[in-house]
């Protein structure tokens, strides 16, 4: 299965806004970029190069955070203004504002239906919304500080919110409560995510590390000293064997999440790295930073067919039933049998000069000069054209016994059952959402009846004096 990776290569830049980039988000179908910054405007960058980009103009503040729909219909954008507003991708830019925040929304995120969206806000809040009646539905209200981040599991049954209080909490959706709190950060928890198989969160934090959770036991899997500064985002890779984070130290890091080591450096951005986010197929990731620059990157390195890796996955069990071969930096194997042997080093991408870039020349010059990389717990003197090594301290041995096998014919039965509970919720959301509607109807009826009822009362002079 192993073949020998290849560089990440800088592909395009876009540069139109005029202070900070906060967040970037492709749109399922690769066609659109979305990016928020500090200039209060929302843009949508096309990827064909022809077509200009659109520039949204409605927030009152900063754009701290935007995400398209899984669909790719919508665009959703948080605003230091304390509002959240949904729009429409196209050249109208046409969109509805929704209102319930306090104080700064930093964070709004889609369910993986489409259905709900949830923020996060200075306010101490994560908040839950319908996307179809766009209506605030409830708070969740037990951070103590500033909530930075928040976002849904891939079934949307659990939420997860990252906070300067230090602590990353899990919630049930359903019925509202934190189920657990993770208490390990010593600075503010910049950002949090679910890993695609929804067994895991990574979060980063302004204590320069970044660490990995199994939200089953609740144990720490994974702790990443890799950065010298705040790390400010990550995105997970589709596939769920690399987590890419950005800092303010202006580097990208791309982690191998397989293996419990730094795969890459990459230098693109002049000053912090604020936001970086891998596409939907992991073919290509993008980066904001305080340059003002959003950078497009074409990820290479994942070379495998997705087939293989999710066989893979389901042979050696979900992440965190894997054997946990840790080292020193508290770094462990999220996967046991799946680790691959990269065999090269990785080039970081030199920093452009604002101008837009070609596919041809950027794979050229992310390639050429001096690296800057870092090259990891055991590193050496940096040098030309070099990934991490794959050298690190002597692996400690597995202090947990192997689980025995579980029966075909019980997994079989298990997998059964399991489907058939992810189709009676679907039915219970499908009726919860029909008895609002009809509750909205009700309510409906009663207004205008109590309307006549006045009207009538109007119209009638009553008895004569």
């Amino acid at each position: 299965m192993t073949s020998a990776l290849e560089d990440p290569t800088l592909e395009r830049h876009f540069k139109g806004h005029r202070d900070t980039i906060t967040s970037v988000d492709f749109s399922s179908n690769m066609k659109q970029i979305a990016t928020g910054s500090m200039d209060s405007c929302l843009m949508i960058w096309n990827t064909k190069p022809q077509m200009r980009a659109y520039r949204f103009v409605g927030h009152k503040g900063a754009v701290m955070s935007v995400q398209f729909s899984p669909s790719g219909h919508l665009v959703a954008s948080a605003s230091r203004d304390k509002t959240v507003r949904l729009w429409v991708p196209c050249m109208k830019g046409e969109s509805t504002v929704f209102r319930a925040h306090t104080g700064t929304v930093r964070s709004v995120s889609f369910s993986g239906d489409g259905q709900s969206l949830v923020t996060a806000s200075d306010d101490k809040t994560v908040k839950v919304w319908t996307v179809h009646r766009q209506k605030f539905l409830f708070s969740l209200n037990l951070h103590i500080n500033w909530v930075r981040c928040a976002k849904f599991s891939p079934d949307g049954r659990l939420i997860v919110s990252a906070s300067d209080d230090k602590t990353v909490k899990i919630w049930d959706k359903t019925s509202r409560e934190c189920i657990h709190s993770f208490y390990e950060h010593g600075g503010h928890v910049t950002y949090a995510d679910f890993h695609p198989s929804g067994t895991c969160i990574a979060a980063a934090s302004s204590d320069n590390t970044v660490k990995v959770w199994d939200i089953r036991t609740h144990k720490l899997l994974q702790h990443y000293q890799v950065h010298s500064a705040v790390v400010n985002g990550l995105s997970f890779h589709p596939s769920g064997n690399y987590l890419i984070t950005a800092s303010n130290d202006s580097t990208l890091k791309i982690l191998d999440l397989v293996e419990g080591r730094l795969l890459y450096t990459l230098h693109g951005h002049q000053g912090p790295a604020t936001c970086v986010a891998f596409s939907r197929t992991g073919d290509f990731f993008a980066s904001g930073g305080s340059d003002e620059q959003v950078m497009v990157w074409k990820t290479n390195f994942d070379v495998e067919d997705y087939g293989e890796v999710l066989r893979l996955q389901q042979r050696s069990g979900s992440v965190g039933d894997a054997a946990l071969n840790g080292d020193s930096h508290g770094k462990t194997s999220l996967y046991g049998s799946a680790a691959k042997q990269p065999n090269q080093a990785a080039n970081p991408a030199e920093p452009w000069d604002g101008r837009e870039s070609r596919p041809g020349r950027s794979r050229s010059r992310s390639l050429s000069g001096p690296s800057q990389a870092s090259r990891g717990p055991s590193a050496g003197p940096p040098s030309c054209a070099q990934r991490h090594p794959q050298q690190g301290p002597e692996p400690q041995p597995d202090r947990r016994s192997p689980e025995p096998g579980v029966p075909p014919a019980l997994a079989s039965t298990l997998e059964h059952i399991v489907s058939q509970l992810d189709v009676l919720t679907q039915t219970v959301a499908i009726l919860e959402q029909r008895l609002t509607l009809t509750e909205d109807k009700l309510k409906e009826c009663i207004d205008n009846q109590h309307k006549i009822s006045l009207q009538l009362q109007h119209r009638d002079p009553g008895p004569c004096s």
